[in-house]
């Protein structure tokens, strides 16, 4: 599904350079290397703060630590993604509210969170799945009325552009309050380990956010809050400031391999392409095709009897998750979610696709079809 080797390759002296002065220094935790990361980032997102941690998973917790959200309020979240994003509102015993996505571009809407906010609701926690961004100003707009914080889970979408109304243009994961990434290797900008992070534009915030996750100092053995340990490293550090040189080629790189599958499966009935909103850019973190009225098992089974590789993201709705059950009654239903969980599928898309082996998979899914 990715190649992170052919990519490797090609910043090699790079990396290892930037790896050999981490290694001189003996500055592992912390150290310029991270700092440096940090201010690029943000120069990057036009944020003014990045605050860099531990995973991705460990940003949305902290995010959620920071706005001081006490046990019991409710945390709006869409059903239909990584277990991560409700995990975390579940582990800070917060109540995890999930709502439904749009067909098309597979995140949630503002329509569907307004029918979920209650006098507990404190939060909404829109995901930016597979690499596109939520129609966000509905969301902000709604959470300004009531009052709401916006959490954006950013770990697919990168490097997304976001077109406001007015034609000006941010990026994605920097609209609401905080944003929250992973630097998991598979991602758009991965390392070559565990990393993540949140952005804002709140300094104050910014400055809670860095004290919590280092156990909640202002200063050496001074503990404000109660906090974690959640950092990134400067090994991490190093790869990521290097690649993120290279995230615009690399997302345009995934756009290229997007728009020659879009070309080659439009005349397959049976296939829904990814659908492209005019409010976001398409980063194409993944590849999702929807089934119509066929057994997408039975063509991912197909594909692998060739070699080619095809996934299911998601295939069980995080609320008929065992772990969830506390959440929501047995007959909870959202039909979208059930429906997407059921028929999507995606294919192999990275940075170092070439053409040889973008021609096997075209032609391994026609065959099917045959």
């Amino acid at each position: 599904m990715v190649d992170l080797k052919s990519q490797y390759l090609k910043i090699q002296s790079e990396i290892n350079q930037s790896f050999q002065e981490v290694l001189a220094s003996c500055q592992f935790i912390k150290g310029p290397k991270v700092l440096s990361f940090e201010q690029n980032l943000a120069a990057y997102l036009r944020v003014h703060e990045v605050i860099s941690c531990a995973n991705g998973t460990d940003a949305l917790q902290l995010a959620m630590m920071a706005l001081d959200l006490q046990p019991g309020d409710e945390v709006i979240v869409p059903a239909f993604t990584y277990v991560a994003t409700a995990e975390v509102i579940a582990l800070l015993k917060l109540k995890p509210v999930m709502v439904d996505v749009d067909m098309d571009d597979f995140n949630t809407t503002a329509d569907y969170i307004s029918n979920a906010i209650t006098n507990k609701t404190k939060a909404i926690v829109p995901v930016h799945l597979f690499g596109q961004s939520a129609a966000m100003e509905p969301i902000l707009s709604l959470a300004k009325e009531h009052g709401l914080f916006v959490i954006e889970d950013n770990a697919q979408a990168i490097g997304a552009d976001y077109t406001l109304d007015n034609g000006q243009q941010q990026k994605v994961g920097t609209l609401g309050d905080i944003g929250c990434t992973s630097f998991f290797p598979s991602k758009n900008l991965g390392c070559y380990g565990d990393g993540g992070a949140l952005f804002t534009n709140n300094k104050k915030l910014a400055a809670k956010i860095r004290s919590i996750a280092n156990h909640g100092q202002s200063k050496k053995y001074h503990h404000q809050y109660i906090g974690v340990n959640s950092r990134l490293d400067a090994l991490q550090a190093a790869v990521l400031d290097i690649k993120l040189k290279y995230l615009d080629q690399y997302n345009t790189a995934r756009q290229d391999v997007a728009k020659r599958y879009d070309e080659a499966f439009r005349d397959i009935s049976q296939l829904k392409t990814p659908f492209r909103s005019t409010h976001s850019t398409h980063i194409f973190h993944q590849y999702t095709l929807q089934a119509i009225d066929f057994d997408r098992n039975d063509l991912i089974h197909f594909l692998q009897e060739k070699g080619i590789p095809a996934m299911i993201y998601y295939p069980i709705p995080l609320y008929q998750q065992v772990a969830f059950a506390p959440y929501s009654s047995k007959k909870f239903s959202l039909p979208n979610t059930e429906k997407l969980c059921q028929s999507v599928f995606s294919l192999p898309i990275h940075t170092e696709m070439d053409a040889e082996t973008l021609t096997y998979i075209i032609e391994g899914v026609w065959s099917y079809f045959k």
